[in-house]
């Protein structure tokens, strides 16, 4: 199931308009907090698709009935431009257990790149709600090795796969691996270039949320 935030107007939508914007991506904090921000929309809509038990509370007039999530969670970031996003779904989701694997794009001398994992750690994934967390969703080959890596921890019960902006040709890839899957995104962009980067999209997100690294 596809979940587009951009199918409908929303505050979210001056949030991704600011993280695209060249004249306000120099400013990392607005960058980060935006994506913090989206993080927290992201978690309340996926709020609605947990399993829920019915409890009572109680007030200093009485007993309250209300609903309260029962699901596993599990908060699976792609180190390191997702840690933001990350950020603004434990804002909500703050009794979620949290993984964290290390990808990168290997670029070859060729202009051929593969995606590199360095270290994963994970909880016990089994019967949890697994939300895989990755800031863009190009080819959809960091997310595909991602989910590949965690499976000796488990089996996840659902897995929900949260992007802000996706290209048409990653959403088509992840659908066809993951059909159960829930794919959340705040844009999704037609057009990818031959290097594999997302256009009009809004760049590299890790460098402008944390600075520029060294290419490998």
């Amino acid at each position: 199931m596809i979940h587009n935030l951009s199918s409908k107007n929303s505050i979210a939508n001056t949030f991704l308009a600011q993280m695209r914007d060249v004249n306000t991506q120099n400013n990392r904090l607005v960058f980060r907090k935006n994506m913090e921000r989206l993080g927290n929309i992201f978690a309340y809509e996926i709020s609605k698709y947990l399993e829920y038990t019915d409890q009572e509370v109680e007030t200093p007039l009485g007993i309250a009935k209300t609903a309260i999530p029962s699901s596993k969670v599990v908060l699976c970031t792609i180190l390191r431009a997702g840690l933001p996003l990350h950020n603004g779904m434990l804002d909500y989701f703050d009794e979620a257990s949290n993984a964290f694997v290390a990808a990168y794009r290997k670029n070859h001398k060729d202009g051929s790149f593969e995606i590199s994992l360095e270290y994963v750690t994970c909880p016990d994934l089994n019967d949890a709600t697994l939300i895989l967390i990755d800031p863009m969703l190009a080819t959809g080959a960091s997310i595909e090795k991602s989910i590949d890596s965690l499976q000796e921890f488990g089996t996840y019960k659902e897995l929900h796969i949260v992007t802000i902006i996706a290209s048409s040709y990653g959403v088509k890839h992840v659908r066809r691996l993951y059909p159960k899957a829930h794919l959340w995104m705040a844009a999704e962009d037609d057009e990818l270039t031959a290097k594999s980067y997302i256009v009009p999209g809004l760049g590299d997100a890790g460098d402008l949320a944390f600075g520029k690294k060294i290419q490998e």
